[in-house]
């Protein structure tokens, strides 16, 4: 039977303007403070946003100070089930895995050395029903789109404890920087020099102030 390529790709500009319009609705939630004051329930996609004005991330405060342009973190929280399609789209059946993902973060920036909770912001979109088969989708629109540090750069901030029998992996990239987790403290594995890792988000850092003259 002969192979023809083309007629196994899919291609929708009905879809691509579906997360066109996600990341503009996205870009215009509103900013909340870490942890959201209000507890809520629902999945979806969310973003962390630094504004501090001291330490190697103080670059993001006048970036960052009025319009939250550029994320330090994406992330997203899906339903319970959903990587075993055991999750229901119902928008019947609460549940807290945005909230709680965003206070889990709120927790590792408390922990994290040199970091201080009150330097960040987060947005987030619910994603619910139908439309939570999009999480996934839209969260790596949006790590294309913004390349954050933590994502591209140094990598772990959104890690879980790997638990007992898994300890002798690398800590983090996120952890040898900011150390504090102690469940990292745990990783006994070969990782990457503070010093070289401080040096990177230097260089990263220098040439974002640039691009956003």
């Amino acid at each position: 039977m002969k192979f023809d390529r083309n007629k196994h790709v899919f291609h929708s500009p009905d879809f691509e303007e579906i997360i066109k319009d996600t990341i503009r609705f996205f870009n215009g939630t509103p900013v909340q403070s870490i942890p959201v004051p209000e507890k809520f329930h629902g999945t979806g996609v969310y973003a962390i946003y630094c504004i501090a004005k001291t330490g190697v991330y103080k670059d993001f405060h006048d970036i960052n100070r009025t319009s939250y342009n550029v994320p330090i973190y994406i992330g997203k929280a899906v339903p319970s089930g959903w990587r075993q399609a055991r999750s229901s789209n119902s928008t019947e059946t609460l549940n807290y895995e945005l909230n709680n993902r965003i206070r889990e973060h709120g927790r590792s920036l408390e922990q994290g050395a040199e970091l201080k909770t009150n330097d960040f912001r987060c947005r987030f979109m619910i994603l619910e029903g139908a439309e939570s088969d999009l999480i996934g989708t839209v969260e790596a629109a949006l790590i294309r789109s913004y390349k954050p540090i933590w994502n591209s750069l140094i990598d772990g901030f959104g890690n879980h404890d790997p638990g007992s029998g898994r300890y002798e992996q690398a800590m983090s990239d996120w952890d040898v920087c900011h150390s504090g987790r102690l469940w990292a403290k745990k990783c006994k594995g070969k990782h990457k020099t503070k010093k070289d890792l401080l040096v990177s988000i230097s260089d990263f850092m220098i040439k974002l102030k640039e691009g956003s003259k």
